[in-house]
């Protein structure tokens, strides 16, 4: 093959190989991480229809470090685990899991994004991805308002 045929295919391969490199892996063990925060999404909130239910926070040591500097480093990963709930015996339980929600810093692989790359995973099966190509649409136009800290709504709880 000729040196201009195998730069010319080189180029022409680098947006669907960026968009592999740029996929957010499903996080293996985020139970153990540091829970940082629970919250309940009920009827009338603006975000009810896409996010009501039970949320819980978790983020990895990176992540915990960003929380703590307002500044997340490239290696952070936050797991947003959205969760139906159910009301039973005058209490709100937890139901089945709607989607995990996971956010990873990489400033070099999400330059578009803030840095960051989301992905959701259908009933938090690391087969059903929701988000993929939409995450600029589907997550950042939200994460990218003056209501957050580098792009994270959330505040480590003490």
């Amino acid at each position: 093959m000729r040196p201009l045929a195998v730069k010319t295919l080189v180029l022409a391969l680098l947006p669907a190989a960026g968009a592999i490199a740029a996929e957010v892996a499903y996080p293996g063990g985020w139970r153990d991480w540091k829970h940082v925060k629970s919250m309940l999404i009920e009827p009338g909130h603006p975000l009810y229809e896409a996010f009501g239910g039970i949320h819980h926070i978790y983020a990895n040591p990176a992540a915990l470090e960003g929380y703590r500097i307002g500044r997340f480093p490239d290696g952070a990963v936050i797991v947003f685990d959205l969760l139906e709930a159910v009301r039973e015996n005058n209490a709100v339980v937890e139901g089945a899991r709607k989607v995990l929600g996971v956010m990873e810093k990489d400033s070099r692989r999400f330059a578009a994004t803030g840095g960051w790359g989301f992905e959701g995973f259908a009933r938090g099966d690391p087969a059903r991805r929701v988000v993929g190509a939409k995450a600029a649409e589907a997550c950042w136009g939200c994460h990218a308002t003056g209501d957050t800290r580098d792009g994270v709504f959330s505040r480590l709880r003490d």
